[in-house]
């Protein structure tokens, strides 16, 4: 009897020894992690797209789900976003230790907010540089709602362009935009946004004849426009080269025969006049189509002859083929002018519903950002311009996925006599959109 009392006191220790080490080992095993698996506490994806339908998994009887229009002007309202994770295996698999590295801004990706502070001039200030049908307020368009908005990057806020302040920084340099009618519209946004804030027009001198930009003979217009001011010596010009290629006359005593237009060289003024730049704002795109060339009598030439390789026949591919030798070209001139900065621009984007220019095409909404207002994408929407920037010092102006949800912005149906006919869904109102990219520009210098 009493070995029995003995030999269940030693199974009883024996099993409570074995629930201790047991016990241990489960504590252990809980420190080190392997007890619970990483995807029940890893956190869920963040939601990126905005435009999620109300029927999807919505609830009204949910006291977490808001109004849309409640959670929009509270985003509006918001400061500016922090920088927005992509991957959630990123997060699940950094180290206790680490820190999110801070990124600087992100000028493709962010949201367009109100302001009532806009616009930054007045049209009816500016008409000594703004172009009487892009000026808005002299036509017969009575909303003026798009003029309210300003861009905010993604990761920062960028700082409110002050005219002076802009000066002075730029004081003895020259910015010098070369493209088309677009490139055009961000010169005279660029003159209004500096000048017509103050009241001391005498400051501004034309020196366009110094950048040999007079006026020639049987012409409607300028090759483009120079303007110093006297304050700052700083001067902004403009050059007109809508496809950012060599114009060459067949024949210099009859323009009428028409133009080489040389695919593998940069337009002339910039080989004369790189050298007296310090920012160079180019872009090229809607002058690319067999109408336009027709029309202008331009023929396409490689190496100084007619084009007659067929893999760049193709106007796309042409224009593509054109682009890439500019930023070539001055990619290799920079080193030997380290002061200058180079930014191509991308695409400005048409807004033509329902037909095209010549067929109908409208752009009547006045209603700002009626497809949203945000842009969160990881590549440019103009993949030719990024592609030809890519790999060189140039940078690019990424302003396409902006400017495609302001459609309201557009020229329109409106115009100074109020005759009907072709609506310009092409051109902006200025003051407007262009202002923005301006001022993009101007964070970047």
């Amino acid at each position: 009897m009493r070995l029995l009392i003995v030999n269940g006191l030693r199974f009883r220790h024996l099993r409570l020894a074995i629930l201790a080490i047991c016990a241990v080992f489960l504590l252990w095993k809980w420190e080190k992690g392997s007890l619970y698996s990483p995807d029940l506490l890893r956190p869920e994806p963040l939601a990126l797209n905005r435009n999620i339908s109300m029927d999807e998994g919505s609830s009204s009887s949910n006291p977490l789900v808001r109004p849309v229009a409640q959670v929009g002007k509270e985003v509006t309202a918001a400061p500016p976003p922090l920088t927005i994770v992509h991957n959630s295996k990123d997060v699940a698999n950094r180290t206790a230790t680490s820190h999110p590295q801070k990124k600087g801004c992100d000028y493709r990706n962010g949201r367009w907010v109100p302001d009532d502070h806009r616009p930054l001039y007045s049209g009816l200030r500016c008409k000594r540089w703004l172009s009487e049908s892009w000026n808005c307020r002299l036509t017969q368009r009575k909303d003026f709602a798009y003029e309210k908005f300003r861009w905010q990057p993604e990761g920062c806020k960028m700082p409110v362009f002050q005219a002076a302040q802009f000066l002075r920084r730029m004081q003895d340099k020259t910015i010098a935009y070369v493209g088309d009618s677009l490139g055009r519209q961000m010169f005279q946004s660029m003159m209004c946004m500096v000048a017509a804030s103050g009241k001391d027009y005498s400051d501004i001198e034309d020196v366009g004849s110094k950048h040999g930009l007079a006026l020639k003979r049987h012409a409607k217009r300028p090759d483009g426009w120079a303007y110093r001011f006297r304050s700052t010596n700083t001067t902004i010009l403009y050059y007109w080269s809508a496809t950012l290629c060599d114009l060459e006359p067949h024949r210099l005593s009859n323009p009428a025969a028409g133009y080489a237009m040389h695919l593998d060289r940069p337009p002339s003024f910039l080989k004369k006049n790189l050298h007296r730049f310090h920012v160079l704002v180019l872009n090229t795109g809607h002058h690319w189509n067999r109408g336009k060339l027709k029309a202008n009598k331009w023929e396409m030439y490689v190496s100084g002859a007619p084009n007659n390789n067929r893999k760049i026949a193709a106007i796309w591919k042409a224009k593509n083929f054109t682009i890439h030798s500019v930023m070539k070209w001055l990619d290799a001139q920079l080193p030997s002018y380290p002061h200058l900065k180079v930014f191509y621009r991308s695409l400005s984007p048409r807004h033509f519903f329902n037909g095209e220019w010549n067929t109908g095409g409208t752009c009547d909404n006045k209603a700002p950002l009626s497809k949203g207002n945000t842009v969160f994408q990881n590549r440019s929407e103009d993949a030719d311009a990024d592609g030809a920037v890519r790999g060189t010092r140039i940078k690019l102006l990424d302003i396409t996925a902006l400017s495609r949800l302001r459609d309201e912005g557009h020229i329109s149906r409106y115009s100074i006599r109020g005759t009907t006919g072709v609506q310009d869904c092409l051109h902006w109102c200025l003051p407007g959109v262009p202002d923005n990219w301006n001022e993009i520009l101007a964070a970047q210098l």
